[in-house]
């Protein structure tokens, strides 16, 4: 007999009030913000308030699409994020296969800790520590350069240096963090596998790639369809603290755009225009890369 909703919460009313708090976190902090995208579709004035502004309609959406760097700042966030997806997405799975096949245990933890420690520097101190090694009077790496005989480089002043700089210490700082979810999925893939396929003759990168990689597989989609998710969403602390000037060509992207129009400038409407954009491409990036993986195999976030 089908109960109703009332006396399905009634029935699972401690798992209910378990839930309460992760609810109201989300009604308060996540939904109840979302009100303020209205201003997208005002000419908002901070003392008038919501109520006293005047609409606009989409002025502010022609605005963003109409400005000159409007292309310029897509394609610098556009490449960063797939930069990031190309190099940073596989290289937690190649570490946990690595790690997987490591026999010391006291090696494997010791690998596991250091790979795992960038992850909890903040943005300010990894970009810090960028910026010594990159120095072109003081830095390690210009030393090595000018040891070699070469001159050295102002890493930090050319535009073209900018996008190999931010996605290499992306890799390196989320890397092990990253790996902690697949070393996790390869325990439960059961061992009877891995004895089936010995007695078969397969070695250890046949094992790894008929074995290993088919066990996590529903994991690597998952986490695939949610990078997805992130792709325009470039991380705006480490952007803005390696940025300047002088790399704008490669490193001016809708996160840092909006910080300079929308705190900077008071451009409030304009900016909340832009974030809103930026959040519906972010949608429609999830919603078809999850229809193609439901479409192509049978593992989907819905």
């Amino acid at each position: 007999m089908k109960l109703s909703i009332f006396r399905q919460l009634k029935r699972d009313r401690t798992y209910v009030l378990l839930l309460a708090p992760v609810l109201v976190y989300y009604i308060l902090f996540r939904y109840v913000p979302m009100f303020g995208i209205i201003i997208s579709f005002m000419d908002y004035n901070l003392f008038k308030g919501i109520g006293g502004s005047p609409w606009v309609g989409l002025k502010y959406y022609k605005i963003f699409f109409e400005n000159r760097d409007f292309l310029v700042i897509i394609k610098n966030t556009i490449l960063l994020g797939g930069y990031k997806l190309f190099f940073g997405f596989p290289a937690p799975i190649v570490l946990a296969l690595l790690l997987n096949e490591l026999r010391s245990s006291v090696y494997k933890r010791f690998v596991q800790t250091v790979s795992y420690l960038p992850h909890f520097l903040s943005s300010v101190v990894v970009s810090s520590m960028i910026i010594m090694l990159l120095s072109p009077s003081t830095g390690w790496i210009n030393h090595a350069i000018q040891w070699l005989g070469f001159p050295a480089i102002n890493f930090l002043q050319k535009a073209e240096w900018f996008r190999t700089i931010y996605i290499s210490s992306e890799v390196w700082q989320q890397v092990g963090w990253g790996s902690i979810i697949y070393l996790a999925a390869i325990t439960t893939i059961d061992p009877q596998l891995y004895e089936a396929s010995k007695m078969d003759g397969a070695g250890r990168w046949k094992q790894t790639m008929h074995v290993t990689l088919p066990g996590i597989a529903s994991s690597i989609v998952i986490l695939f369809i949610l990078q997805i998710g992130h792709v325009l969403e470039i991380g705006f602390e480490k952007v803005f603290l390696l940025s300047n000037a002088a790399t704008y060509d490669t490193s001016d992207v809708l996160s840092t755009y909006v910080y300079r129009t929308g705190i900077l400038q008071a451009g409030f409407s304009y900016a909340t225009a832009i974030d809103l954009f930026m959040g519906i491409i972010a949608l429609l990036l999830v919603y078809t890369s999850n229809k193609i993986c439901r479409r192509l195999g049978e593992t989907s976030l819905w």
